[in-house]
């Protein structure tokens, strides 16, 4: 719960200015979002996974900032539907770039990378790996 009188506007973190949300759309869970929606032409594409945005703490400044955002959960979730919806968005959008943000337990790869080779097209790819502490483990390019 947060303090009362404490919005997000008011939630400085650290001095480093208000907190503001950057999400640019809605749905985002990837199951909800069309494929050919509007806001994923020619879009920074962010695919995260559930867990990301509670154990990093600044991911709307360094994560979401600026990119369309679906987000689902490979543990949960059935995942051949999402390889299928993914390599759709890639193939009709003409994305800028996709960035995958996952968290280090086995669980959460292959999603992308999968739907990628499903696509058949090029696109500037890269993953972030996030530890269970909160911390970028590994940045690499796809």
């Amino acid at each position: 719960m947060r303090p009362q009188g404490e919005g997000p506007e008011e939630a400085g973190q650290g001095g480093s200015g208000p907190l503001r949300s950057e999400l640019g759309q809605w749905p985002v869970q990837l199951a909800l979002v069309p494929s050919a929606a509007p806001h994923l032409k020619g879009a920074a594409l962010l695919v995260a996974t559930d867990c990301v945005p509670l154990a990093y703490a600044n991911f709307h400044r360094k994560f979401l900032k600026g990119k369309a955002v679906v987000m689902a959960c490979p543990k949960l979730d059935e995942t051949g539907p999402y390889v299928q919806k993914l390599a759709d968005m890639i193939r009709l959008n003409d994305l800028n770039s996709v960035t995958v943000a996952v968290m280090e337990v086995p669980c959460c790869g292959g999603l992308v990378k999968a739907a990628m080779q499903e696509a058949g097209v090029a696109v500037t790819a890269r993953q972030i790996i996030v530890g269970i502490r909160g911390d970028i483990l590994e940045e690499k390019r796809l």
